[in-house]
């Protein structure tokens, strides 16, 4: 079993460096380019992937829905479990509008956001439902930065640490209990694209 995890397009908030979370903000043309040359590069690769699921937000939905369609897979329910963090008060502001009302440290404060314990226990729970219900499948799964460095932190300690890339793909092997990395944080589809 192989599972496909991949950081939805970018929007205009992640260009303007505001915390998203679960404010439901849209693909913009530049997120749309992303997700059709990852499309692109996924029908030239030996992987067969059987079907998509996405967050039920729509950067991921419509992400999904590209790379899907390009692919020619069914789409299922989207999936709330693979939504981005909840960021509380902070969803909306930059860096620099975060740091300036609460200070360096404002993640360590309580403004309503998930815990990094919360967002793994759902990840985990999500990994280990869909290893279950479909033991003989590859899957995408179309989710978030925030959630998927929890994930690999839940699943590889610190072993993961850098940024994941927007329309990056990760691929997981189910080998018995164990989560083997076959590829991580790839974006060689936009980088070959840019000129």
């Amino acid at each position: 079993m192989l599972i496909g995890l991949i950081r939805h397009g970018l929007t205009d908030w992640n260009a303007e460096g505001r915390i998203q979370g679960q404010s439901d903000i849209p693909l913009n043309d530049e997120g749309r380019g992303q997700a059709e040359m990852l499309g692109d590069r996924l029908l030239q690769e030996t992987y067969r992937w059987d079907f998509c699921i996405t967050s039920s937000l729509s950067r991921a939905a419509e992400t999904g829905r590209i790379v899907a369609a390009k692919l020619g897979i069914p789409m299922l329910e989207p999936d709330d479990r693979i939504r981005e963090r909840a960021y509380g008060q902070v969803e909306g502001m930059t860096a620099v509008q975060r740091e300036e009302k609460w200070g360096k440290d404002w993640n360590q404060l309580s403004l309503g956001q998930e815990t990094d314990d919360q967002l793994q226990a759902r990840a985990l729970a999500f990994m280990e439902e869909i290893a279950e219900r479909y033991p003989e499948k590859n899957i995408l799964v179309i989710s978030h930065g925030g959630f998927l460095a929890q994930l690999y932190i839940a699943l590889y300690k610190d072993k993961y640490s850098e940024r994941l890339g927007n329309l990056s793909l990760t691929i997981l092997e189910k080998k018995e209990m164990e989560w083997n990395p076959l590829l991580y944080n790839c974006t060689r589809h936009i980088l070959q694209n840019q000129h």
